[in-house]
């Protein structure tokens, strides 16, 4: 089955694509393998149906590489803000934190038509050696005050921390007028927990990859479900227990051998996202046109809502 053929009549939304990201430049750990292609990748997704991409910024730098991205195509839109790894940028040194603080702030005031979402932060203990989780905390919550601030939802990052994550929501969650914890991967426990806040759940290949996780991602109510690839990274594996579900395969060759017009192997691009779609379907029993349908008006609801119906 094609993707085109799968996807021609449904909309879809890729709430988290890290675009800004060199393999996109052909670039893996610091060598070049191939042309830039993220132009190719950007006319797949098209191709395919996406009508809309959220570019994930993970930093000062990286959120205004992302808005210069969303500024050349009226369908790509981003986040703002500081990927929990990468909180030690607040104290780094030739800078302040309230400097860098206001200089997330500003970025998204003035550029309210492209960013809809302050993120991507949160917490990540599987990484510490990064940032402390210390560090971590300090400044997820200073970002809460840009998301109070701006009236903007939170794109939220949670890896082994959600004790912590929903403690810090909790306190304060009159701040904030919504958020999708994305790549979600934690416990059903864990589940209830971020649903009781009133926040959405983002699934992509990372949260499908056990079996305990697929029974997890089917419990998760549709009302409060979100789909993204998290590309280059998080795509499902032939390892991986969600991949018995997918219909649609796309060719692929190898970095060192690209070809316009074909998927590098092992980098996750957006219009993959058909992927993500089958595998819910399937284990949530639904229809896979009524499901987009369903995602799709979530999605707009959160970081459209000018647009929603």
């Amino acid at each position: 089955m094609t993707f085109r053929m799968a996807q021609a009549a449904k909309k879809i939304i890729d709430i988290g694509a890290n675009l800004t990201d060199e393999m996109y430049q052909g670039i893996y750990h610091g060598s070049k393998k191939h042309e830039a292609d993220l132009s190719h990748v950007l006319k797949r997704a098209w191709d395919a149906g996406l009508s809309k991409m959220i570019i994930t910024g993970t930093s000062l730098t990286d959120s205004k590489a992302a808005l210069e991205l969303a500024k050349t195509n009226e369908r790509l839109y981003c986040t703002v803000g500081c990927h929990p790894t990468r909180c030690g940028e607040f104290e780094a040194e030739g800078t302040s934190p309230e400097t860098y603080l206001e200089n997330l702030l500003q970025l998204a005031l003035d550029n309210r038509e492209n960013v809809v979402a302050i993120g991507e932060c949160g917490l990540d203990y599987d990484r510490t050696q990064f940032c402390s989780p210390e560090i971590q905390r300090k400044y997820f919550e200073k970002q809460i005050s840009l998301a109070e601030v701006t009236g903007l939802p939170m794109f939220l990052h949670c890896r082994n921390a959600a004790a912590d994550l929903v403690k810090i929501l909790t306190d304060h969650r009159e701040k904030i007028t919504g958020g999708v914890v994305h790549s979600f991967d934690g416990t059903k426990e864990e589940l209830n927990q971020i649903l009781d806040l009133d926040l959405f759940i983002g699934l992509n290949g990372c949260s499908l990859k056990t079996e305990d996780n697929l029974a997890v991602a089917a419990s998760v109510p549709t009302q409060r479900l979100m789909i993204e690839t998290d590309s280059p990274w998080c795509e499902i594996r032939p390892s991986h227990a969600g991949h018995k579900h997918v219909k649609t395969v796309f060719p692929t060759k190898k970095k060192e051998k690209w070809e316009s017009g074909v998927m590098v192997k092992s980098r996750n691009e957006p219009s993959c996202i058909v992927q993500i779609l089958e595998v819910l379907a399937a284990i949530k029993k639904e229809d896979s046109t009524e499901l987009a349908e369903q995602l799709y008006s979530n999605t707009m609801k959160l970081f459209f809502p000018s647009e929603a119906e």
